[in-house]
């Protein structure tokens, strides 16, 4: 079994910046990709960033040069930098890590409780 715990979130004005954590806990082998996703009222879950274990990156076009994913591989945790917000950022967001069991070496999908981002004046 896997945790994701992410914390902050918040408000912010437009224009603004919040970062993002998301650590990951358990039986855990290793991880492959993390990511990131985001939830908007009335709308579908989307992807916002993803990075693999070695460090590559992929980004929505909507956030692409505002939105920097990173990750700590040491603890087990990926972040989001996000500067520049602006109120169409305003969703849940929503921590995704593929681990790979430490028993079984099977590799499960696991998703964070999420955390609501709220961009306005």
């Amino acid at each position: 079994q896997v945790q994701l715990v992410e914390s902050g979130g918040g408000s912010v004005q437009p224009g603004g910046s919040l970062r993002l954590s998301c650590a990951a806990s358990g039986s855990i082998f290793s991880i492959d990709a993390m990511g990131w996703y985001r939830q908007a009222p009335g709308k579908g879950r989307e992807l916002v960033a993803l990075i693999s274990s070695g460090g590559s990156t992929n980004y929505a076009d909507s956030v692409k040069d505002r939105f920097t994913i990173s990750r700590d591989n040491a603890k087990n945790t990926v972040y989001l930098q996000m500067n520049s917000l602006k109120p169409e950022d305003t969703a849940v967001y929503y921590c995704n890590a593929r681990c790979r069991d430490s028993g079984s070496y099977v590799l499960y999908e696991y998703w964070g409780q999420g955390t609501q981002v709220t961009v306005s004046s």
